[in-house]
């Protein structure tokens, strides 16, 4: 803790940093990139804020601070508070439009358009990339098919304007000065998007709210947003496959109805619930149960700080939080290969087979992610940032010695 304290004490010091900015997308929901935003001003709490529109909750305001950001003219278009990520073609647009050419250090907190500020020489611009553009790099076939965007008119219309967003992401791609990854996994989207390395820092997850739970019933969960990527129905389907199985699902979304449709009276959907409730079951639950293909998962840290394994899809960001072991002193879960009734059907069944995995393991485990080492690491790669920056403007003696001369 000391430590952290020293960080936020450094980043806090004008002569250390100069006036710093903070950009990010969209201000709307408290979620994980905006958990990545909280710290951040609480590292940088000097920093003025920017982003494209913001329309955060008042009553959940305090976490940034207090602030209202800067915005963009997207924040008065019509519709915009509902449907403002209809508007994305302007983003990058709105986004190179915000003068920050008195700052000395700005920071973008990126999964869209907040990479793309414009910087000049004398600024060191540091990316915290949560992903780069999912729908306009390697998703964007899942995008389309998704969107029933595949064919006609409007398919092509989408694809030239994903075309559009590749060509500018990859351009504004050289702006950054240091690049962060919220994973590995992520880390090597942004080498094949960008051509460029970045430090892998984890996401801040507030792992001390969480009790560690050793008493398990007899159910397993998924708590989630019901959009399509997250597969919600598909892990549904598995346990209507599993009749003896219990399967409770938390959350809501456009998927819902298609969640609904496919439960069997072994399943209870519990649709949104206050994060209490959230924190109960998942304290209670067997096993959390996730399909997707996550850049992190930060509800699958937030299981194993309760004492609870995950049963996940062995792609993306999961694969760098779970520890797929039979062993129960190393164990925190296991994976499974594909996104198939059959392949979660098998993975359960694992689980059930093989001795208990420790809820104190697990709980270990999630410690690597907290708040505290978030903020060290970050802090770090910022002062390599800035330090490479005074090192290259300034003019080496040689020159110096030529120019007096």
């Amino acid at each position: 803790m000391a430590n952290v304290t020293l960080a936020s004490n450094l980043a806090n010091d004008p002569r250390r940093f100069g006036r710093v900015a903070l950009v990010h997308e969209w201000l709307v929901t408290y979620a994980g990139s905006e958990k990545v935003v909280e710290q951040i001003l609480q590292l940088f709490p000097q920093a003025d804020l920017y982003s494209v529109v913001d329309f955060f909750p008042e009553s959940q305001r305090g976490v940034l601070g207090g602030r209202h950001a800067t915005t963009s003219f997207i924040q008065h278009l019509p519709r915009a508070r509902k449907s403002f990520r209809s508007y994305l073609p302007l983003m990058p647009l709105a986004i190179e439009q915000f003068d920050l050419s008195s700052y000395d250090l700005v920071i973008s907190s990126s999964h869209a358009v907040a990479k793309g500020v414009l910087t000049g020489p004398h600024q060191v611009h540091v990316s915290y990339v949560h992903s780069p553009i999912r729908y306009a790099w390697d998703l964007q076939h899942q995008y389309l098919s998704e969107a029933g965007l595949q064919r006609g008119a409007k398919s092509w219309i989408a694809r030239a304007l994903l075309h559009y967003m590749r060509i500018w992401d990859q351009r504004t791609a050289h702006g950054v000065d240091a690049y962060v990854a919220n994973s590995a996994f992520v880390g090597r989207r942004i080498r094949k998007a960008y051509g460029s390395d970045a430090t892998v820092i984890y996401p801040p997850v507030n792992v001390e709210r969480f009790e560690l739970c050793e008493q398990h019933q007899d159910f397993y969960l998924i708590a989630s947003r019901m959009v399509p990527y997250k597969r919600i129905p598909l892990i549904v389907e598995a346990f209507a496959a599993m009749p003896s199985r219990r399967l409770v699902v938390i959350g809501d979304g456009v998927d819902f109805a298609r969640v609904k449709a496919c439960a069997t009276p072994n399943v209870t959907i519990l649709g949104y619930q206050p994060d209490d409730v959230l924190v109960d079951y998942m304290q209670r639950a067997r096993a959390f149960v996730v399909a997707a293909e996550e850049d992190f998962g930060i509800s699958v840290v937030e299981a194993q700080a309760c004492g609870t394994p995950v049963i996940a899809l062995g792609r993306g960001g999961s694969r760098e939080i779970v520890v797929d072991s039979p062993d129960p002193e190393r164990g925190t879960g296991l994976f499974f290969a594909e996104q198939s009734v059959a392949s979660i059907v098998d993975a359960v069944e694992r689980f059930e087979r093989q001795p208990p995995l420790k809820a104190e393991v697990c709980r270990r485990n999630a410690m690597r992610f907290s708040e505290e080492r978030f903020k060290h690491e970050f802090l770090a790669v910022v002062e390599r940032a800035m330090d490479a920056e005074k090192g290259f403007t300034e003019v080496p003696a040689v020159a110096r010695r030529w120019h007096s001369a």
